[in-house]
């Protein structure tokens, strides 16, 4: 039986939008009520894509949507004249059994389009994920390789979940993390004490744009400290992602942090070992890691005080228990990290820099 978690999850159809505009599609239409996803639909609409909903009202729930999704492509097709588009399901085209390819073909669009049949009754989320990428391949969005190599990653990002993450327990609680000023104070101090560091940013895609920053700012205010900075900044993954990749590894080079690369930001669950194992040849007696700090297994950071930075408020609850000694929150990085071209700074990054 798998786990029943008792707090929230992330929804299959969120993922699957998020894997659209990773794609580049400019239009995604959510075949559902006007509620489903609202939230992030919203805020997807913040980093450059459109996102439609045919808004399915409660006879259509008997008697099915095929004729409002037909209506809402041909309006997305008009008045936006998009280059790609995709029609996620929902719960409720599940349930009534909606044909998405169907309607797309009876729409009378030119549009590529790919239709994607997801709801949120997964177990995984990433199912949202792969049912996308699954339809870009057959579209030939992606090729095979690199399929098969997103579904190794998401397979490696659940493991990580599971074992160290917010899927480890049935219930986690969420909590602010460890006072930033106290752990800057002494963060500062094991820079400027001599001793060995090493400093990773390991971030789940755009939420680089702000882990980023914290590195920024350590070597800002210890320019001298002996640090080995790392980031996961590789050329690598779907469209939006090389060119996230691109924007921040630059910056950070243009504002003098002397990066060694590490794999791709959606390589951040399959990122551990070797990282773990960089860490070793470093021998630091201090790490400081941005990010997804748990894709580390805890055999490689046992006896190094480790300083980390999630955006996940039940996420401190398991880094404690693997040993970091000081966890701290960005609180709302994500909505922050929407829509940005440039670095965001960080909460901790300013507390870093107010220190000095």
């Amino acid at each position: 039986m798998p786990t029943r978690f008792m707090h929230p999850r992330p929804s299959s159809i969120v993922a699957a939008l998020y894997t659209a505009r990773d794609l580049k599609v400019d239009v995604a239409i959510l075949h559902g009520p006007s509620g489903c996803s609202f939230k992030h639909a919203r805020l997807l609409e913040e980093d450059g894509m459109r996102v439609l909903t045919t808004a399915l009202a409660d006879n259509e729930f008997v008697f099915g949507g095929q004729k409002a999704l037909e209506s809402v492509l041909r309006y997305a097709e008009d008045q936006f004249a998009p280059k790609k588009m995709a029609v996620i399901g929902t719960c409720v085209s599940m349930i009534i059994g909606e044909d998405l390819q169907a309607a797309i073909e009876s729409a009378g669009v030119t549009t590529p389009i790919i239709a994607v049949d997801i709801h949120a009754g997964f177990t995984e989320n990433i199912a949202g994920v792969l049912s996308t990428l699954d339809a870009a391949k057959e579209a030939g969005w992606i090729s095979e390789e690199e399929l098969t190599r997103q579904y190794r990653l998401m397979e490696k990002a659940n493991e990580v979940e599971k074992l160290r993450g917010a899927a480890s327990k049935e219930y986690l609680e969420p909590l602010r993390g460890d006072l930033k000023h106290l752990a800057g104070e002494r963060l500062i101090a094991c820079a400027r004490s001599g001793k060995k560091g090493v400093a990773i940013l390991n971030a789940k895609k755009e939420t680089a744009y702000m882990f980023a920053d914290e590195l920024i700012a350590l070597h800002e205010v210890c320019p001298d400290a002996d640090i080995t900075y790392i980031a996961n900044l590789d050329n690598r993954g779907l469209p939006k992602v090389r060119v996230d990749a691109g924007r921040i590894r630059d910056e950070m080079i243009r504002r003098g942090v002397p990066l060694e690369v590490i794999g791709a930001l959606d390589e951040y669950g399959a990122n551990g070992d070797t990282l773990g194992t960089r860490i070793r040849e470093i021998a630091p007696t201090f790490a400081f890691i941005a990010g997804v700090p748990h894709a580390i297994p805890p055999a490689y950071t046992n006896g190094i005080e480790c300083f980390s930075v999630t955006n996940g408020p039940r996420q401190v609850a398991p880094l404690h228990a693997i040993g970091h000694e000081h966890v701290l929150v960005e609180i709302d990085l994500h909505p922050k990290t929407l829509g940005v071209r440039d670095i965001v700074e960080s909460e901790f990054g300013a507390v870093l820099r107010s220190l000095v």
